[in-house]
């Protein structure tokens, strides 16, 4: 029998028999590996555990553990309940099912419309599926092959994805009489699904084009232990308590209606109210610190975007041109160009430079309906933006400064923790997919990874992430639950100044090209909004809250003197509201309660006797009583933000 090398992580070597599988490599090293195996990587290729070995190679078993392991668990999960769906209801096409985060999904084509209801037989019938324990079984057969087999069971679907690979012989994946189109891995079996729940339903287009047919997405999520599908669940039920469209509504913050359009936001007064105390700290903090404000139209000329390079880069995101006067217009899906213009506007010489330039300024890009989501995905929003036009000798000083600013802004919303990615082209695309030369991308890399370094930033690498006009650093804070949100962008860009001929006069006298850094340290204000709502539940901190203090007089006689207490704290630039209702008092708390007002004010016979109100907080509870004056100094290190 022949014999190969394999090598392990830690680079100790064994010996096996050629046809070895890395199930029986894991079983070798012992039982609790074996268990805990969900494939394995031979030379870094992710692999079947029962697909055999024949050359020397290095092995590494995965596990569930990692996030390879995760990937492959779930999508055998996936085609768990694809096989329970066309056990249950006959007729049922496959679309595609692949693993996301933390769960999976599956698209069907089915003349049954599913409901919330089916979702408990469907996972009952997987349970039986798991039972059953079926073998799932790699199969590699010619292209024609697998057409044959679609072309059967008259699945578009999968011949569609047929027509699109380029291969002669394409995988299968098997188990039981259920046969799927898949690359894999998957698990050895169905019975290692350990704990599975299916969570939800959605419409989805095929292949995300609303101009194809309507599918139906069933969600589902799978775990290794069951003890971290409940923990999963608990999370889940947590992020629905927080979720910011069901706090937007019960705090009457925003909504989105039909006669408006999706995607379309509408602020009521305390969302708006929310809205103005960020925009205001964040238009104080960028004047501190050098940048000039500015207010730019919502639509302009279609060649400006065509000279940007977002005409041919970025038309999918933007809507069609509308005409005027017989010139073709634009809703502007960006600000960079007026900016731009701005900056140009008269002659700049060395000695202006950095031009640090800022705007709330409202964009509108296209999004499809399917991809809507509350405020954290819209179709017209307000993102802070701003461009820096400086020296290339300046670029590392405020790239340096732009990442601090960052760091100044998350901290004084609550958000200490984040991860940092620096993104970069698709190096096997970069023709195709970015403008600009190879010298004008690796001058702007290295100026953000010295940034980066300067401020000591550990981050990750992230290939074809970058914008189509220059590398970034994408910046996600992580919220009270661990989820990561969409944060800071810090873009450096020498291919913007290149198209609109930006330049600056040199000491000599001469044109040098600006270097330009596209920066947003919040991001659209309705998604940071809804990402500060779920971070702390709807209970704002009391410099962001839209009322601070309710007053509340027990009694119709006591109104006078809670009038008074209330008007005293206004002038004291306290945001109070005072609730006199007909209620009784604890109707009135449990009101303030709900809203999430971080201090109520009590008034009776005593306090009005004693000249002091009865002190409640958010989640405190009855704190006693104490002087107004005494309050209100006690208020005022929390009326500001905390940095």
């Amino acid at each position: 029998m022949a014999k190969i090398k394999l090598t392990f992580p830690d680079g100790s070597e064994r010996q096996y028999d050629a046809g070895t599988t890395p199930a029986q490599v894991a079983g070798d090293i012992g039982p609790r590996l074996a268990k805990a195996g969900v494939a394995a990587k031979l030379d870094g290729e992710l692999v079947d555990l029962g697909r055999p070995i024949h050359e020397d190679s290095s092995i590494e078993i995965v596990t569930f553990d990692t996030d390879e392991g995760k990937e492959l668990y779930r999508h055998s999960a996936a085609h768990v309940m694809a096989q329970a769906v066309i056990d249950l209801f006959p007729g049922t096409k496959l679309a595609i099912g692949p693993a996301i985060a933390d769960g999976f999904y599956y698209d069907f084509d089915s003349p049954t419309t599913f409901t919330e209801d089916d979702l408990p037989k469907i996972e009952a019938r997987m349970r039986e599926i798991v039972d059953s324990d079926l073998e799932i079984q790699r199969q590699e057969v010619p292209l024609a092959e697998a057409r044959e087999l679609f072309s059967k069971q008259d699945n578009p679907y999968k011949l569609e994805l047929l027509d699109e690979i380029d291969d002669d012989r394409v995988t299968l994946y098997r188990q039981g009489d259920f046969v799927d189109l898949c690359r894999g891995p998957h698990l050895p079996s169905t019975g290692r699904l350990a704990a599975l729940k299916l969570l939800s339903l959605a419409g989805a287009y095929w292949r995300g084009d609303e101009h194809r047919q309507m599918l139906q997405r069933i969600y589902g999520t799978a775990f290794a232990r069951q003890k971290d599908l409940d923990r999963h669940l608990q999370r889940l039920e947590e992020a629905r308590r927080r979720d910011h469209r069901r706090l937007g509504r019960e705090l009457d913050l925003f909504s989105i209606v039909d006669e408006v359009g999706p995607g379309l936001v509408l602020w009521h007064p305390k969302g708006a109210l929310i809205r103005e105390i960020i925009e205001d700290f964040w238009r104080r903090v960028h004047r501190e610190r050098g940048y000039e404000l500015v207010y730019t139209p919502h639509i302009g000329k279609l060649s400006l975007w065509e000279t940007s390079g977002h005409v041919e880069w970025f038309a999918q995101d933007m809507y069609p041109p509308m005409e005027v006067e017989g010139q073709q217009y634009l809703l502007k899906p960006m600000n960079c160009p007026f900016h731009i213009l701005i900056f140009k506007s008269r002659m700049r010489s060395y000695r202006d430079l950095p031009v640090r330039m800022g705007e709330l300024g409202t964009v509108y890009r296209y999004e499809r309906s399917g991809v809507l989501r509350g405020m954290l995905r819209v179709r017209g929003f307000t993102q802070d933006d701003a461009h820096i036009f400086c020296r290339a000798d300046q670029l590392e000083e405020e790239l340096i400064g732009v990442v601090d600013l960052a760091q100044y802004m998350m901290r004084a919303f609550g958000f200490d923790e984040y991860e940092v990615e620096l993104s970069v082209r698709d190096p096997e695309h970069k023709q195709e997919e970015y403008i600009g030369d190879d010298a004008s991308w690796e001058r702007a890399e290295a100026a953000l990874v010295a940034a980066l370094e300067a401020k000591r930033l550990s981050y990750h690498r992230a290939e074809g992430e970058a914008k189509f006009y220059g590398p970034a650093i994408d910046i996600s804070v992580k919220d009270a639950l661990g989820r990561l949100w969409q944060g800071p962008t810090i873009q450096c860009d020498f291919n913007e100044p290149e198209r609109f001929d930006v330049t600056y006069a040199t000491a000599d006298g001469s044109r040098e090209r600006v270097v330009m850094v596209h920066r947003t340290v919040l991001g659209a204000m309705g998604r940071f909004i809804a990402g500060i709502i779920e971070h702390v539940a709807g209970a704002f901190p009391v410099w962001l809250a839209p009322v601070q203090v309710v007053v509340l007089p027990i009694a119709d006689r006591h109104a006078d003197y809670t009038g008074e207490v209330t008007r005293q704290l206004r002038e004291a630039a306290v945001r109070v509201e005072m609730d006199a209702r007909s209620e009784t008092l604890g109707h009135r708390i449990r009101d303030a309660q709900l809203q999430k007002v971080p201090y109520m004010l009590v008034a009776g016979d005593r306090e009005v006797e004693s000249g002091t109100v009865s002190v409640r907080a958010r989640g405190e509870g009855d704190k006693g009583p104490s002087q107004v004056s005494d309050f209100l100094r006690s208020l005022q290190a929390e009326l500001g933000p905390p940095v």
